[in-house]
């Protein structure tokens, strides 16, 4: 299961990101992962969360982000929410790229076969969204 977050600059998206993932940790029984576009994150949530910066891990392209992923998966079975913060910063694409529906459409089937939910920010207009995207909304 995906559920995008969207809008532009200053609609409450990291306010909301964040009080997500701090529900998450008091409710989850699995593992929690926030995948970040820079460290503003850092002092906000729960300690449990593992917090990952992604520039550390030089992740350009949505191919890079999806083996990440499937790596983090590996590593650690337990997991059963990821958060994605920014996600077309951190791979530096813009919202309307067909890409950024065929990532969402991939990380849905992946959630769905290994049981993980995916939220997802994404800072764009939301008249920008493909309806592919705008179905996760």
């Amino acid at each position: 299961m995906v559920r995008v977050i969207m809008g532009v600059k200053g609609t409450g998206k990291t306010k909301q990101m964040i009080e997500l993932i701090n529900e998450a940790a008091k409710n989850e029984s699995g593992s929690v992962v926030c995948i970040e576009h820079g460290s503003k994150l850092t002092y906000d949530i729960h300690y449990q969360i593992r917090l990952i910066e992604a520039k550390d891990y030089a992740l350009t392209s949505f191919d890079m982000l999806k083996g990440f992923i499937s790596g983090l998966h590996a590593g650690n079975y337990d997991i059963t929410k990821v958060f994605v913060e920014s996600l077309t910063k951190l791979v530096n694409i813009s919202a309307e790229d067909p890409a950024v529906e065929q990532f969402l459409d991939w990380l849905n089937d992946f959630g769905e076969k290994n049981g993980i939910k995916f939220t997802v920010t994404i800072s764009a207009d939301t008249a920008l969204a493909s309806d592919g995207v705008k179905k996760y909304f």
